[in-house]
């Protein structure tokens, strides 16, 4: 018998929220038999959203939230008022196990501090990182943090790798994979202090690959699985990306419908040209996970439409099926075992 994984969804989070939440949800379940989806948002207006589709009931459930948490509050000032928002109804239903994931396109700020302050961090996990799935040359890469912590220290480098590399194993499905840090270069001499303090812990960590410093032009060709930075260096990783994968395909097609010549190109290679493109679509991969939670929250871009919503929503099976916490608990006991032996 399938195990049923129970997803909450922040039905008024993100810029296309309600239409684009609710449509990915029904997506989601039509998609796969073994998900049921908690639509968390002003009952009248997701009802209204859901009654253009068709779809099996008996698997999306709408839960009242009055209140709606916007980007331009103050996290933890709206994390603490509005307990009847969609975030904090959402994080709470996780914390009591009445769901086994929080999907949310809204305010990053309140579900990154309201994932620890609700959700709370795993023993002894120091700092939760955000980690995204970005396409590369090779297939896919995880980049964590990206998000979450701007300022961090080495041991929380460490952790970041620990975590990423489970990830990309049991969620991804990326045997053994290759875990580098950013770098300016590939020396393992240069860096900044953080990267030169954090390189020999990554270097003795016996449960991870670690494959040495990687620069940033390397990133999109592939040359880790896992790359490991702190959140101000991965945010600008990360923007830098999205941004020119988005005026490449502007300047694309507008090469191609410049002339008549190329317009008939165009039409010649668009099936070709469209698969190509399909390996650098991020929203393929669904939305970020915060890593070593007592739970499983997942933040997606503020922009998203239904395909990344549906995506996000069903990423969360692999997550659950591979007991991925567990493995991070497991992975911990082993690294305090063998420090305490020191």
């Amino acid at each position: 018998m399938q195990e049923t994984v129970k997803v909450a969804v922040d039905a008024m989070g993100g810029d296309h929220a309600p239409a684009e939440i609710v449509k990915g949800a029904v997506e989601a379940v039509k998609t796969r038999e073994d998900i049921t989806v908690y639509l968390i948002g002003r009952q009248e207006a997701v009802d209204a959203e859901l009654a253009k589709y068709e779809y099996p009931t008996s698997r999306i459930t709408v839960v009242h939230a009055e209140e709606v948490i916007e980007t331009a509050e103050s996290p933890v000032h709206a994390i603490r008022k509005k307990k009847q928002s969609s975030i904090v109804i959402g994080l709470n239903m996780v914390k009591e196990k009445e769901a086994d994931a929080f999907v949310s396109a809204g305010s990053s700020g309140a579900v990154l501090v309201g994932g620890q302050v609700i959700v709370g961090r795993m023993k002894g996990i120091q700092r939760p990182p955000l980690a995204s799935v970005i396409p590369t040359e090779e297939g896919a890469s995880l980049l964590l943090d990206c998000g979450a912590n701007v300022d961090a220290r080495s041991v929380h480098l460490l952790q970041f790798a620990q975590m990423g590399a489970l990830y990309m194993e049991h969620v991804i499905g990326v045997n053994n994979p290759k875990v580098a840090i950013v770098n300016i270069g590939a020396e393992e001499e240069k860096g900044n202090a953080l990267v030169k303090e954090t390189f020999p812990m990554l270097k003795e960590c016996e449960n991870i690959n670690f494959i040495g410093s990687i620069e940033a032009r390397e990133i999109p060709h592939g040359g880790a699985d896992v790359i490991v930075c702190e959140a101000f260096t991965g945010n600008v990783v990360l923007k830098l990306y999205e941004g020119v994968s988005s005026v490449m395909l502007g300047v694309i097609k507008q090469g191609l419908l410049s002339t008549l010549r190329s317009k008939i190109g165009a039409i010649l290679i668009k099936p070709a040209l469209k698969e190509t493109l399909k390996k650098f679509d991020a929203s393929q991969y669904g939305g970020a996970p915060l890593l070593g939670l007592n739970g499983l929250v997942v933040k997606t871009h503020g922009s998203s439409k239904a395909k990344e919503v549906t995506n996000s929503i069903i990423q969360c099976i692999a997550f659950k099926q591979q007991r991925i916490n567990e493995k991070i608990k497991a992975n911990l006991e082993v690294v305090n075992e063998k420090e305490q032996r020191r």
